[in-house]
């Protein structure tokens, strides 16, 4: 296992820090690294490695001390030994810097034995703590420099953040209710608060999703395989659902903790300790397991739904950390009853002026790609609506169709993979907060995303005046063109049936996958028919299909002639266009929704939300023209 950097020392000078046992495991690792770098040079190179591997394994930690506390050097030679070994220790800093891995943390433990301390307190501690060790790890360096007469010049002290990739604030795993057969669990202590480096692109072995993430017929934890020291421990809030995600200290799986915590919530921490169950647990590079493994398994007796990803390159991807979680989240949706669905969803801001102009004020995101609609009564009209629940507070957006002003307005937010991959690079980005998940809105309108079909100029793109039973038509067919981030290649037409609601029910050729969820979530569908349909017939819900012609030009079935009649220039201006025609479109349907809904509430408010979900698969335009509606609208500036 190539180790990452944990820290668990309390420092506060630097020769605190070069004598910690967390700067003595760092000079270990980067030693047995750089050796084994070394190892790997030409035959050419070979008389050089051999001395430099010689000098690297001499240097110990007491030489880099005795140079810290120097007040001088009796000789040229003592000086230029010292200069060299600092210099080695200032490539190690870089290395740190751009390579490394690196955990801080601190367990929290009074959270939970005092009462004192409380998440948000903690949360300002562990930010405090990142700090102390980056100022710390730049002042041990500059010293070190000093002493050897190697810090003259410009210093450049704003570009060298050493901060930790995450610091964490952690609570022991025992506080938590886990089922009697799953007790080893308790002995990995359970995150709770963290505060992570930002602006990082993390390189992973694997760049797509190709294997699906399916039902098992066997429990895929061997609790055998775990070692506790292992691990790390997230309690996550995925909707509704508590969801505790354990991922594997080696590099390859712990690149996912940052991106995982800019796309989910923390559970809240009275619900870990007051004897909460978790609905479900995710195992993100279980050791020792193959391909057998890769699914999710509900262990009737324990009432706990299971998922594992094994310790394998190719699922070494954060596709394959995202899309299993939500895949549980589902499936506990299904088996309660709900629908999920796989889309973007947005709660628009609608108000009207004193001269009666209505204008959109705000776009608050509830999903950006997952959450479920579930149907509640109405207490004072005895109504039964679609209540929406998203499930992250953050985006996995593909870079590949964002302006650069879209780019820009995630620099500093972002987690980001595989940027040098050329398609299919991802960044995370915080996209809306905890609040907005949980509100209890209807939903206004529900809409297919459409991403191939070619619109002429002057037709609207939006159809959302359909019957209930011709929409769901198009639901249920789930087509969409890929983009060429899955198994399906670019420009191929597929069908995923309601957009492939992770996991996939029926397959392109019609064959049920998931009979039991499969029924399931029919019977679910029927019963949302009958109240969706009222609620069609009193003017409160629009249901239909929305042409965002994000992959028209990359579709195979679109000709030349096809593009130029449809008003595009080329092929490569549709993907940044066609979203641009629904986004405008978007905006004159939800104005006119706000206008009736208005019409429909006593008192004539000044103010009317209006929810949109967005249905579709990866790629069909969801974040693109939310993207979009942002730029018309102008509501941030750039």
């Amino acid at each position: 296992m190539e180790k990452i950097l944990e820290i668990r020392d309390g420092c506060n000078t630097p020769g605190q820090l070069l004598r910690s046992l967390a700067f003595s495991r760092f000079l270990k690792i980067y030693k047995a690294e750089f050796i084994e770098d070394l190892g790997r040079r030409s035959q050419n190179q070979r008389y050089e490695a051999e001395h430099k591997i010689d000098f690297i394994k001499k240097i110990r930690t007491s030489d880099l001390i005795k140079i810290l506390e120097s007040s001088g050097f009796e000789t040229r030679q003592q000086e230029e030994q010292a200069r060299e070994l600092v210099r080695f220790i200032d490539g190690a800093f870089h290395h740190y810097r751009g390579k490394g891995y690196t955990r801080l943390v601190r367990l929290q433990n009074d959270v939970v034995s005092t009462g004192i301390e409380t998440p948000e307190t903690v949360k300002d501690k562990v930010s405090g703590k990142a700090q102390i060790v980056d100022d710390l790890i730049i002042e041990t360096r500059r010293e070190l420099l000093n002493k050897v007469g190697l810090d003259q010049g410009v210093r450049r002290t704003p570009g060298m953040d050493a901060s930790p990739n995450v610091t964490a604030g952690e609570i022991s795993g025992h506080y938590f209710n886990y089922p009697a057969e799953y007790a080893l669990l308790s002995h990995i202590p359970l995150t709770i608060a963290a505060d992570m480096k930002t602006g990082v692109d993390y390189s992973t072995p694997s760049n797509k999703r190709a294997k699906p993430f399916y039902e098992l017929d066997h429990n895929p934890l061997d609790q055998s395989k775990i070692d506790i020291d292992d691990w790390v421990s997230v309690p996550l809030q995925v909707g509704t659902s508590l969801i505790i995600t354990f991922i594997h200290k080696s590099r390859g799986c712990i690149e996912m903790e940052p991106g995982l915590l800019n796309l989910f919530p923390f559970t809240k921490t009275a619900d870990l300790i007051n004897q909460r169950k978790a609905d479900g647990i995710f195992f993100f590079g279980m050791p020792d397991s193959d391909l057998s493994d890769l699914g999710y398994f509900y262990d009737e007796e324990n009432k706990l739904l299971i998922g594992v990803v094994p310790d394998i390159d190719e699922l070494k991807y954060f596709g394959y950390c995202k899309k299993p979680i939500l895949t549980l989240h589902n499936v506990l949706a299904i088996l309660n009853g709900d629908l999920p669905l796989h889309c973007g969803c947005t709660r628009y801001v609608v108000r009207f002026d004193e001269d009666e102009e209505v204008y959109i004020a705000e776009m608050l995101i509830k999903a950006d790609d997952m959450g479920k609609i579930s149907l509640v009564k109405n207490e004072q009209d005895k109504i039964t609506r679609p209540i929406f629940t998203g499930t992250e507070t953050g985006a996995f957006a593909c870079l590949d169709g964002f302006s650069d002003q879209a780019k820009l307005q995630m620099a500093g937010r972002e987690v980001g993979y595989n940027k040098d991959t050329g398609s299919n690079a991802r960044q995370i980005v915080p996209v809306t907060d905890v609040d907005e998940l949980f509100r209890d809105d209807p939903l206004d309108v529900l809409l297919y995303m459409n991403n191939f079909t070619l619109m002429e100029p002057g037709e609207s793109t939006i159809q959302a005046d359909m019957h209930i039973e011709t929409a769901l038509e198009h639901f249920r067919l789930g087509e969409r063109v890929a983009a060429g981030s899955t198994q399906t290649h670019r420009g191929a037409k597929e069908s995923s049936y309601w957009a492939n609601p992770f996991p996939l029910l029926v397959d392109n050729n019609d064959e049920i996958l998931h009979p039991a969820l499969y029924e399931k979530f029919s019977d679910n569908e029927k019963g949302f028919i009958g109240d969706m349909n009222i609620l069609i017939n009193r003017g409160e819900l629009k249901v239909g299909v929305a042409h965002s012609q994000l992959m028209a030009g990359a579709y195979e079935g679109s000709s030349d002639e096809d593009i130029t009649r449809c008003g595009f220039a080329n092929r490569e201006s549709v993907e940044q266009e066609g979203p641009v025609r629904l986004a405008e479109d978007l905006i004159g349907l939800i104005k006119q929704q706000a206008i009736e809904k208005r019409k429909r509430m006593p008192g004539r408010p000044s103010e009317v939300s209006i929810t949109v979900a967005l249905v579709g698969d990866s790629r069909t335009g969801k974040s693109e023209t939310a993207e979009k509606m942002e730029g018309i609208l102008r509501l941030q500036l750039v």
